[in-house]
């Protein structure tokens, strides 16, 4: 019986490592492309009456296969049971949910940083309680460039410490087996050379937020849309890429929100998968959960 525990055990062990790899995974490798979804008011959407299904059945409809749920600082005990509720009802059908962590000075040394640290190892501790609903990954969106200090388009002088937070985050999440994916602003693409190639080795992922007016502007049609996206999609690609041969890089997901793009965003996120499924870099797309598909 101790031989058996103990090889269940291994197994158990290499099938999570089998399955982080996996998600780290560019779509060019032969996955689907990824199709996440931002849940940032989870506590509000699983409230509502049949908020859990709705949620289901909105990710069905929009082709989502994972799904990044905002855990709250200090959720309650029927917070849990509901967060565990839904995750059971997300992998029923094969989509991964990943913890949503957000911060604006999660970067920052000292009680900052730690108060992160501390929420990532909440999510660990939730797992270990919750070993059937488990939590697949943490996705984290620290966003230092919301802060005063960093606002201008061309200050990226928050991103040494921001990876410093990044690789310490991935210390707890790669012990645990869990993926670990990162949302970042646009504006680092500018970032020499040795900052992107920290960048892009500190976490496994990455989520780039294009923004609205990257698209908009100057594009009158909706096919003047896709094809502006579609080109600047892969320009952004290559410019987070550029000079770094890192074999392990992160892939990239890029992201559009909901509420800037309301009809046309089904076509704009097909756009994207069209436009850069061959780029060994890109995973997929990732979206709000703020209007219907």
């Amino acid at each position: 019986m101790a031989a058996d525990r103990v090889l269940a055990t291994a197994a158990l062990r290499s099938s999570l490592s089998v399955a982080l790899i996996a998600a780290a995974l560019p779509a060019g490798a032969g996955s689907l492309p990824v199709h996440g979804l931002w849940v940032w008011n989870s506590t509000q959407v699983l409230q509502a009456p049949q908020g859990a299904p709705a949620l289901r059945d909105f990710c069905q409809s929009a082709g989502i296969n994972e799904v990044y749920v905002s855990v709250s600082r200090d959720y309650s005990a029927l917070e849990e049971l509901r967060l565990t509720q839904l995750i059971a009802l997300l992998h029923q059908i094969d989509i991964r949910v990943d913890a949503l962590i957000y911060s604006v000075d999660g970067d920052e040394v000292g009680a900052p940083r730690t108060a992160l640290l501390d929420r990532v190892q909440s999510i660990l501790n939730f797992d270990h309680h919750h070993p059937a609903q488990h939590f697949d990954g943490i996705h984290l969106a620290i966003e230092p460039q919301r802060r005063p200090e960093y606002e201008s388009a061309t200050n990226n002088q928050f991103l040494p410490a921001l990876v410093v937070t990044y690789r310490a985050v991935r210390a707890r999440t790669d012990r645990a087996a869990l993926s670990l994916g990162a949302d970042i602003p646009s504006k680092v693409l500018a970032a020499d050379v040795d900052e992107r190639r920290a960048l892009l080795s500190a976490v496994p992922r990455l989520t780039l937020l294009m923004d609205a007016g990257t698209i908009q502007r100057g594009a009158a049609t909706p096919g003047q849309r896709l094809e502006q996206l579609r080109r600047r999609s892969r320009r952004y690609l290559q410019m987070a890429y550029r000079g770094v041969d890192e074999p392990h890089a992160a892939g990239m997901l890029i992201a559009l929100r909901a509420q800037d793009h309301e009809a046309q965003l089904p076509p704009l996120l097909a756009a994207l998968d069209d436009a850069n499924r061959s780029d060994p870099h890109y995973l997929g797309w990732a979206r709000s959960y703020d209007a219907a598909p």
